[in-house]
């Protein structure tokens, strides 16, 4: 039996076969649809069934059509002439009606679906039947269910969505994501990765490449990026907690990879103060070490160096004490103890000449000296080459291209500068660096004083 009831030269729902073979190919295609169809005559007999109706509810074709509605078999009895109605109102109305209600499987189990009917008319217009297309009800609200999930992730979710594609280039983005990376939404599609972040981005094409491969990682990563497009013009740093899926097509027998989707959350605050808390932490504890360690001492020049030997750990590459001789001004420094020129190194006092450091006008240590507070100096982002002649011109290491100088004072009294030098691999002094190398100084200032006084007995 086919899909389609064939009785004499007529069917109920079309005009005669036109050709040879018409109703093999209207079975054949009704088949061949993903959706549940049948079809009813104007007195609500059962003309065709499709495979996929065969599937849901378990009557094949031959057991359905000829079958005057679902009384009796496809539904309950109690049922029958409410559901019956419904399908063949379909006939008087204009458009499509769409219904749910419980069908019967043939074992017996109760199948909820929705139900989308129009009329069937003949060439003279009038209604001659009814087609119903239906589906399991739970089958619609899971797809229905997967959509609102999808429209809410890309428009409502509070952090970024990002689908990227096997070219590792962004394809869909959600609001939250572009305002992250500075442009619109469509403005970054397409685009390389390595246009949109600067720092990190390596890293990023590596776990995307790897989840594309192997599939999405068992924990969340954090990764510090760099953001190109900002309002300053400058990369923003960011720290970015980022989650990946692998997705694959559904429709294919094997899974054919769409790309990645890309989920992250902005953590930077979070990160910060964490960082923040750890350093502040690890100076503390750098600093009892120093003082303890300087107790051992029994030179107080020496107990001087010690602590800036334990001040320089994860802070500076080299540091250098110049002490204020005499009372002249402007203010001549001499230089007392400094860290190799050429590597990291302990702090060591230097050979007592006497003879100042030529620094020029404006050099940051005896700016130091005369506000009596600490200053800043850095090189920026100026080439090794530029960077080299302005760390000469300063009488620094030629490394060195960010400066710290804090200010030598020990009862009242301004003994000389401290100045903490970094390299180019490492960020520039802030404000938080400041306050610690004033502890510092504080510390070497009464070392030196002490000294000082020993000398003068």
């Amino acid at each position: 039996m086919s899909a389609s009831r064939r009785s004499g030269t007529t069917d109920e729902l079309g005009p005669e076969e036109p050709e040879p073979g018409g109703a093999e190919l209207l079975a054949a295609l009704l088949d061949g649809m993903d959706a549940a169809l049948c079809a009813f005559d104007a007195d609500g007999v059962v003309t065709h069934w499709n495979r996929e109706a065969e599937r849901i509810l378990g009557w094949s074709a031959a057991e359905a059509v000829g079958r005057r509605g679902f009384a009796g078999w496809a539904v309950r009895t109690a049922d029958a002439e409410e559901v019956e109605a419904r399908l063949l109102s379909a006939m008087e109305a204009h458009g499509r009606q769409v219904h749910e209600f419980a069908l019967l499987t043939k074992d017996g189990g109760r199948v909820l679906v929705r139900t989308q009917s129009a009329a069937v008319r003949g060439g003279d217009g009038k209604p001659s039947g009814v087609y119903c297309a239906f589906s399991e009800v739970h089958a619609q609200i899971d797809l229905e269910r997967s959509i609102a999930l999808s429209e809410a992730l890309f428009e409502n979710a509070s952090w970024g969505v990002v689908l990227v594609d096997a070219d590792l280039r962004p394809a869909v983005a959600n609001e939250h994501a572009a305002r992250a990376l500075g442009m619109g939404r469509t403005a970054l599609l397409g685009r390389p990765l390595g246009e949109l972040l600067g720092q990190g981005v390596e890293e990023l094409e590596s776990a995307l490449s790897h989840v594309l491969a192997e599939g999405a990682p068992p924990a969340p990563a954090e990764m510090w990026v760099s953001v190109r497009a900002t309002e300053s013009g400058e990369p923003e740093r960011r720290c970015w907690r980022s989650g990946f899926l692998r997705l694959a097509s559904p429709l294919a027998e094997e899974p054919v990879p769409l790309g990645v989707g890309w989920l992250f959350l902005d953590v930077t605050e979070a990160k910060q103060t964490e960082q923040d808390a750890a350093q502040l932490r690890f100076r503390s504890q750098q600093l009892h070490r120093s003082a303890r360690a300087a107790g051992e001492c029994e030179d107080p020049t020496e107990a001087a160096t010690v602590q800036l030997d334990f001040a320089l750990a994860g802070f500076a590459d080299h540091a250098l004490i110049d002490l204020v001789a005499g009372d002249e001004d402007p203010v001549r420094l001499v230089r007392a103890a400094a860290t190799p020129a050429g590597a990291p190194g302990p702090c060591l006092p230097v050979a007592k000449a006497g003879l100042p450091v030529r620094y020029l006008e404006g050099h940051p240590a005896p700016q130091c000296v005369e506000r009596v507070g600490s200053v800043r100096a850095s090189a920026g982002t100026a080439p090794p080459e530029r960077a080299r002649e302005w760390a000469a011109a300063r009488q620094w290491p030629e490394d060195s291209v960010h400066a710290l100088c804090a200010v030598l004072r020990s009862r009242g009294r301004t003994l000389g500068v401290v100045t903490f030098l970094r390299g180019a691999s490492r960020t520039q002094f802030e404000r938080a660096d400041a306050t610690y190398a004033e502890s510092v100084a504080a510390r070497v200032a009464a070392s030196l004083d002490l000294a000082k006084a020993l000398d003068a007995g």
